[in-house]
């Protein structure tokens, strides 16, 4: 009789889960080529926006120390794609608890970890792509960058860790939500306040008193006025130190908050 085949788990390790993140990062990125309609979507609407409110809106809404809107808004529209990026990951995460696919990832010897960190390099990558097309688009409808190659560099950054950001965020919430469905209302209702009441398409300075205060202390407002600074040379850098903060403070928060739960599924 032959003895019984024994299959081992992985003995974990740094080295085991940069692999095992590289190597479904690839599978991830490999599902959203398959689904080109998926991608397509996501780099359609933030075209749109910029398209609507450059030609349709923009000749109304003036900005006081922006004499061109588009310079104003093509920076709010990045951060505003940024966000919407991370909240794919919340429909991604539910799809995959929804079809079995997390247990049998789980069920293999695989840093659990991994899958959760894997899912969100693979938005980063996402989100890296849709924002070049912003920028190529924004250079054909007047955008100029006004910063340094070295400040330019520095404001995507911060949009590019805002969104890395968010996109654990809405890990968490595509594990709280557990289908597609419910991930993506508690999305809706997690980005719609944030996006509409902030600095993305105007300034906060002509809401009302209270909308103001909230508008102008929350993340989104302060990322985008970041990426604002650096991308256009200003002489200062306020919102820098805050929109780093907020980043940073949502990255550990979400990442910790994520981890624990997935583990308790």
């Amino acid at each position: 009789m032959s003895a019984p085949m024994i299959i081992r788990a992985r003995t974990g390790g740094p080295r085991a889960f940069v692999s095992d993140t590289l190597l479904l990062t690839g599978r991830n990125l490999r599902l959203a080529l398959r689904t080109p309609q998926l991608l397509a979507l996501a780099t359609i609407t933030p075209v749109m926006f910029v398209l609507l409110f450059r030609y349709v809106f923009g000749g109304s809404i003036h900005v006081p120390g922006y004499p061109s809107y588009v310079d104003y808004l093509i920076p709010g529209i990045i951060i505003q794609t940024s966000l919407f990026g991370g909240s794919s990951s919340a429909v991604g995460v539910a799809e995959d608890l929804a079809k079995g696919v997390t247990d049998r990832l789980r069920a293999l010897p695989t840093s659990r970890t991994a899958i959760l960190a894997a899912r969100t390099l693979a938005d980063l990558l996402r989100l890296a792509y849709t924002i070049g097309i912003l920028i190529a688009l924004g250079l054909l409808v007047g955008f100029r960058f006004g910063g340094t190659p070295a400040q330019v560099a520095a404001g995507l950054g911060v949009a590019l860790l805002f969104g890395y950001a968010c996109s654990w965020l809405f890990t968490l919430v595509g594990l709280a939500a557990r289908n597609a469905e419910s991930a993506t209302m508690l999305g809706f209702i997690v980005t719609f306040p944030l996006v509409f009441a902030s600095s993305i398409f105007t300034s906060p300075a002509t809401f009302p008193g209270w909308l103001r205060s909230i508008a102008e202390a929350q993340p989104v407002t302060r990322v985008a006025d970041a990426l604002r600074e650096l991308s256009s040379g200003a002489d200062t850098t306020a919102a820098v130190p805050s929109a780093l903060a907020w980043s940073v403070g949502i990255l550990v928060v979400s990442a910790v908050l994520a981890t624990w739960r997935f583990r308790r599924l």
